[in-house]
Parts: C-alpha cells; structure tokens; sequence
C-alpha cells in the first residue's frame, strides 16, 4: 500500500490532489482512498490531505501519520513545519520549491529522497492562477508511479470541466519538470 500525506494551505486544492489520485487509482483497478484532514481553519491556514492506493481492498480509516509520500504544496510551509516527520524509510518527498536539494538538506536537515518541481511557476504560466495542486499531482506521479499520468486525464476532465486542457498541461508540464534527488 502506498500511503500518501498532503501538505497544503487552504484553497490550494490538497484534498483535490486526494481524490484526484484515488480515482486515478479505482480508475486503473486499484483500489484508492481520500480524505482530508481540517477544522475550522480559513482560506490560507495549513491542511492536510491523506491519500491511499493498494491493489487489495483497503480497511483502514485512520489518519496517515507514517507516510511512504508526503507532498508539500506551498514552499512557505516549510518554515513552520517538518513534512518529513514520520515519513518511512526510503519515503520520497515532494515539495513545490525553486530551492535546490543541497539547500532543502542543509537548512532543513532532510536527509529523505527528495522530488523538486516548480510548481508556482508552472501555474503561473499554464493556468494564469498561483494554484499548485494539478502540477504538484504531475510531480507525485512522476516521482512514484503511484499511477500512469495517462490514469489522470479522466479524472482532471471530469473534475476541472472546461478548464481541464489547462490542468492536464500544467500536470504533465510538472511530471517532465520534476527532477529526483536520492
């Protein structure tokens, strides 16, 4: 099972990554999972999103607190948390940065696989809005095979509507972008 923890702020599409991906999943007869994880919080205001696929039927419903992945949507999150704390040995972080790997190491201690991608800007170029959540589920598929970049076309059609070319571009633009750090 691949377990997968989201790191987002509020209105950046967290939960939309979730449950893009666990369609994704069903959609190539996996089975997936998804759901958030907020209170009361506001616009803007960190949230996280949990996400599971496995080729078996999955049972547990509890929060992902030893992830195999944990995506991190917007780079100032950063500064006040650590979206490496649990994550399993060998785990894979994917962040939204411009920094390079040596930097993300030396100022936050990472010592995980890293995927780096600029997600802001893709965003900013593709969609014309500084939301990060379809080019980051670009960078998660490329950085685990999760699923097939192809398995996320219905989902995105069916979510985004009329706006969905512009997402699948910044999703595949993100999925050649991402580069991987060992």
């Amino acid at each position: 099972m691949q377990e997968i923890r989201i790191h987002g702020r509020g209105g950046q599409g967290a939960v939309t990554i979730a449950e893009l991906l666990a369609r994704a999943a069903v959609d190539e007869g996996k089975y997936g999972q998804a759901f958030p994880s907020f209170g009361p919080e506001r616009r803007g205001a960190p949230v996280l999103a949990f996400c599971r696929v496995d080729e078996k039927q999955i049972r547990l419903r509890s929060q992902i607190l030893e992830p195999d992945i944990a995506v991190v949507l917007d780079p100032g999150l950063l500064e006040i948390l650590d979206p490496s704390r649990g994550l399993k040995k060998g785990g894979i972080l994917v962040l939204n940065t411009t920094a390079s790997a040596d930097d993300l190491r030396r100022k936050h201690k990472f010592s995980c696989r890293l995927a780096l991608v600029d997600a802001s800007t893709i965003a900013r170029e593709v969609l014309r809005l500084p939301i990060t959540n379809t080019a980051m589920l670009g960078a998660l598929v490329m950085a685990t095979g999760v699923v097939g970049i192809e398995s996320l076309e219905e989902p995105l059609k069916d979510r985004f509507g009329r706006v969905a070319e512009l997402n699948i571009k910044a999703c595949r633009r993100a999925f050649e972008e991402t580069r991987i750090m060992e």
